[in-house]
């Protein structure tokens, strides 16, 4: 008797067991279904001439476990930087998309009036900045942020790089982050050597601090001293605009007043000629 009590309860937990199984399937089979409708599979194209490739390995799902706080690559930041060879000269991209770049600054002086030129057109632009500038100009900076610019790394003291020792060159560079960082709200992405002057430790201890290094196409010589005139800066950004044309141009160093002249004289053109000023976005993961 003791025996078929046994036989028979052994049976009734077998049976629920199945039961349950077949509800746990069935039940992962419809969110299966349900996820494969919001988001169907694609499997990859085959190459042209040769037969199908194997499924790509899917994306994480959005509904996956984030990592926690304090692990991980800060989602603000690209994961790492590629340490370059030479600088990124011109952008890459579809249409007609040039990127104006500012250095030097800021300058109470002319800064503002830049800012206020690419407001206007609602252009927005890049403004590689140096840390003994932009120290007593903090507004200036969070104007920038506030209007969509990019700021970049231009060192502290605008030194010859190639002169220095890595210690001094990292000195140069991670102090002007740390004040971008403050005054921007975020630490710069991009660096730009003095000068156009690089070498290997300028593009490892920029690609350390993950910034990539951005040099120009086009150089509108408003450096030069005596400065060119209005006009002739005008002259040299329209002659060399072109898609992917990295403009070099500043707003400090000097008597800027012809540069903010030659902004606001060349930017209407560029934008009635078809072309899209822009900045350039890092890829994050």
């Amino acid at each position: 008797m003791k025996e078929d009590q046994l036989l028979t309860r052994r049976r009734v937990l077998i049976a629920g067991a199945a039961v349950l199984g077949a509800a746990g399937a069935a039940g992962t089979a419809r969110l299966l279904t349900a996820e494969s409708a919001a988001k169907p599979v694609r499997s990859a194209s085959p190459v042209s001439g040769a037969g199908a490739q194997p499924h790509r390995a899917l994306k994480p799902s959005a509904h996956r476990l984030q990592p926690m706080t304090g692990y991980g690559p800060p989602r603000n930041r690209p994961a790492r930087t590629v340490v370059r060879h030479k600088p990124i000269l011109r952008m890459t991209g579809r249409g007609s998309s040039m990127v104006l770049t500012f250095d030097d600054g800021p300058d109470p002086r002319y800064t503002p009036d830049i800012l206020a030129t690419l407001r206007a057109y609602d252009v927005r632009a890049m403004f590689f900045v140096c840390g003994g500038m932009a120290v007593d100009n903090k507004d200036l900076l969070s104007e920038m942020a506030d209007d969509g610019h990019i700021v970049g790394n231009h060192t502290w003291t605008h030194p010859l790089l190639t002169q220095l020792s890595r210690s001094e060159i990292r000195y140069e560079m991670e102090r002007t982050c740390e004040l971008i960082d403050d005054a921007y709200g975020e630490p710069p992405l991009w660096f730009r050597a003095p000068y156009g002057a690089w070498n290997r430790a300028t593009f490892q201890i920029g690609a350390k601090l993950g910034m990539e290094p951005l040099a120009w196409t086009v150089d509108s010589l408003d450096w030069l001293t005596p400065p060119p005139g209005t006009a002739t800066i005008v002259e040299r950004v329209e002659d060399g605009a072109a898609p992917g044309v990295v403009i070099l141009s500043h707003d400090a160093g000097g008597d800027r007043s012809r540069t903010v002249a030659a902004l606001r004289d060349y930017l209407p053109h560029l934008l009635d000629s078809g072309y899209h000023i822009t900045v350039p976005r890092r890829q994050f993961f």
